[in-house]
């Protein structure tokens, strides 16, 4: 059965790593819905997180091929409820629409906030699950969209050793 796995992976910083990832995921024919790299809380470590929908058994045969990779220091998959996990989302609308007061209660009821007022445009900002920025950009549909744009996921896990504990383990195995 398909369901929603986060995949986390911690690498060296090489040229082309990003690349050697994805492509093992479209070998397989597997869809990426998302997908952030940034550094880890180790030195020279980066991360990226990668949310897809598939099986277990998928989800576990893309992993072993990924910790293959000569770059890549560890490889996790995670269920939905063993992480917590947020994505941010910006909507540029027209500034002109903040005079009736609708839009200011449409973000005020979905805990967004207003990053910047320009002469023609302003900007809000939520954080949230996905359903979450979604029900944001429906409600400010009808004040029309000059501009949308939502992040990958960006998650930490509940219930995991520490990266430099597992990094501490590679080297007392070399």
């Amino acid at each position: 059965m398909e369901k929603t796995y986060t995949v986390s992976v911690f690498t060296e910083n090489s040229i082309g790593i990003l690349n050697r990832i994805t492509i093992i995921f479209t070998r397989r024919h597997l869809n990426i819905d998302s997908i952030t790299a940034s550094e880890s809380e180790v030195k020279g470590v980066f991360r990226y997180t990668i949310v897809l929908k598939t099986t277990g058994e998928q989800v576990n045969k893309v992993v072993g091929q990924i910790e293959k990779l000569v770059d890549v220091l560890k490889a996790f998959v995670h269920q939905e409820e063993e992480i917590v996990h947020q994505e941010i989302a910006l909507y540029k609308i027209k500034t002109d629409k903040l005079t009736n007061g609708e839009v200011e209660k449409v973000i005020r009821e979905n805990y967004a906030r207003i990053l910047t007022v320009d002469p023609l445009f302003m900007v809000i900002e939520k954080t949230g699950h996905v359903a979450e920025t979604q029900l944001l950009f429906e409600n400010l549909k009808p004040f029309g969209i000059l501009e949308f744009a939502r992040s990958g996921r960006v998650a930490v896990t509940k219930p995991m050793k520490e990266l430099s504990t597992y990094l501490k383990e590679l080297e007392t195995k070399k």
